[in-house]
């Protein structure tokens, strides 16, 4: 099985970039966020004449997620119990069993500043998730997938010394995270096409991606046994390139078959 994450930035401007690229990288299952657009406003007819179904979560300029499939969407979940808001729950998670896997799409909140009211609604949203998640890992095979809006460590960011006092890089935002892989989730790094460091995010300003001045924050977090069958992970700079790219690349993670127990 071949899965990707993507945050899109908008998937109508970004639509034939999309279709061009699910055509070449053929991903059995996608997790995308940031999507903008309202559910029934996703381009799910196009991405069904390349053979996915879509499960989509939005609420039109802002937020969104979905997740689209060729191995079959059963049991789909919008958000998570015990989310908090802003001040109401937004389109920022979407959950379905893909084949005999659970994938698990999310657009954790930027939150702004560490003196913004946002902030502490990034940390409480990520603490609900943790919540949520420990009560669901025993449901079987999960990957949780995303745009995560946190480094998890300084070897994450082009220079320390430029985010200080940031978020994205704070204590409580990376104890946040942690807390979630301490749940027995493995962080599945992908590795640079052309051997830079493996950054997921370059802002659109001043070159910063031609300078890979970049951060890694978009994340695969992936239970053990799924963990252990990952054959290759990729983040596809590739799909950054050219006119009018997402901010973000996308992840490409490669799994073998589960193994068979002989009687």
């Amino acid at each position: 099985m071949r899965f990707a994450t993507w945050n899109i930035n908008s998937v109508k401007a970004r639509l034939p970039r999309l279709l061009e690229w699910l055509d070449g990288t053929k991903p059995d299952v996608v997790c995308l966020q940031e999507t903008k657009v309202p559910a029934d406003g996703f381009p799910s007819a196009e991405v069904a004449e390349l053979g996915y179904e879509t499960a989509a979560y939005g609420q039109g300029r802002w937020n969104g997620v979905a997740l689209l499939s060729r191995v079959g969407l059963a049991d789909i979940r919008n958000g998570f119990p015990g989310e908090p808001g802003f001040p109401d729950p937004e389109a920022r998670c979407i959950g379905a069993l893909c084949g005999d896997i659970r994938f698990i799409s999310v657009y954790v909140p930027n939150g702004r500043t560490p003196e913004d009211p946002h902030y502490v609604y990034k940390l409480s949203w990520l603490a609900a998730l943790r919540d949520s998640l420990a009560s669901s890992l025993s449901e079987g095979p999960l990957i949780i997938a995303g745009d995560f809006n946190v480094a998890p460590t300084d070897e994450d960011v082009w220079d320390p010394a430029v985010f200080v006092g940031s978020t994205h890089v704070t204590p409580p935002e990376r104890d946040a995270l942690a807390a979630i892989r301490d749940l027995g989730l493995r962080d599945i790094v992908g590795r640079p096409l052309k051997g830079d460091r493996p950054f997921t995010y370059w802002d659109y300003r001043a070159g910063m991606f031609h300078m890979n001045k970049g951060m890694r924050i978009d994340l695969v977090l992936a239970t053990p046994d799924l963990a252990a069958r990952v054959t290759d992970a990729v983040i596809d700079r590739e799909a950054r390139k050219g006119k009018g790219p997402s901010d973000h690349a996308p992840i490409v993670v490669d799994l073998d078959r589960p193994a068979i127990a002989s009687n």
